[in-house]
């Protein structure tokens, strides 16, 4: 699968080679039809064990979702230029800010979220396993955590068990940046 399209874009392609309709596909990861109809059109970003569930019904590697997979390293230190990227949409670029995050309970990650080519639009929300810790490092970022709209800027934080449902996104027209840190971690091996 090429890694210059979306992973929206990616599960429509391997949805429609698999002959799956948005419904089956629905059914069988437990997430909504619209919820999927947004992630393939690029309008919304996917929590990564959502991504896991869908990749169990496609029957693909969780791994094959992004650039490359993590390569061994005994340096802890993660260079900004070794950063390992995967964008989720055409406005969502996620940077992995680990070497080897299969050794680890916690997954970072840095996102870059573009100004939308589109008129905004509510997102759907979605809920997923575990928790989520969000920074905002740059721009204005638009979250909703159940029935609630938070604004947050440069500095503002926010932790959530992320079996509430929950989704951010750019309503602005400058970029925004935000670090992720989620447990579990959908690439940690456990100890076998």
């Amino acid at each position: 699968m090429s890694h210059n399209i979306t992973i929206g874009a990616q599960i429509k392609a391997l949805r429609k080679e698999k002959k799956y309709t948005l419904k089956q596909l629905s059914e069988e990861s437990g997430l909504s039809i619209g919820f999927l109809s947004q992630l393939e059109r690029g309008l919304t970003t996917i929590a990564i064990d959502s991504l896991e569930k869908v990749a169990a019904v496609l029957e693909v590697p969780l791994v094959d979702f992004f650039a490359s997979a993590p390569s061994p390293h005994t340096d802890p230190v993660v260079r900004s230029y070794s950063q390992i990227f995967s964008q989720f949409s055409p406005e969502h670029i996620q940077f992995t800010l680990s070497h080897s995050a299969e050794e680890f309970q916690m997954f970072p990650r840095l996102f870059v979220l573009l100004p939308s080519s589109k008129e905004t639009s509510d997102v759907a929300l979605y809920q997923h396993e575990g928790e989520e810790f969000i920074y905002v490092l740059e721009g204005v970022l638009s979250m909703d955590i159940g029935n609630r709209h938070y604004t947050l800027y440069p500095g503002d934080s926010v932790q959530v068990h992320s079996n509430m449902q929950h989704n951010w996104q750019n309503k602005t027209n400058n970029i925004v940046k935000i670090l992720s840190v989620n447990t579990p971690n959908p690439f940690h091996k456990t100890a076998e």
